[in-house]
């Protein structure tokens, strides 16, 4: 199985050990395991990958042009 890497540095190592067990139940078909916020982030579930507001603004293609008239 090709499983995400688990960040072990952490100020709780049982951490690991629970999201190992998690990650061998959500292979069970059928099982729904939860993962908490901070688990899922370990697991790289989360990647910020937003645009800025800059960007964002940049994109709009709906505002009007000024008029230099």
């Amino acid at each position: 199985m090709n499983r995400p890497p688990i960040d072990v540095e952490t100020d709780n190592p049982d951490i690991t050990e629970i999201i190992q067990e998690k990650l061998l139940d959500a292979e069970i078909p059928g099982f729904q395991a939860e993962f908490d916020p901070l688990e899922a982030e370990r697991l790289g579930a989360f990647k910020e990958d937003a645009l800025s507001e800059q960007d964002a603004l940049d994109s709009t293609i709906d505002h009007t042009a000024e008029d230099e008239q």
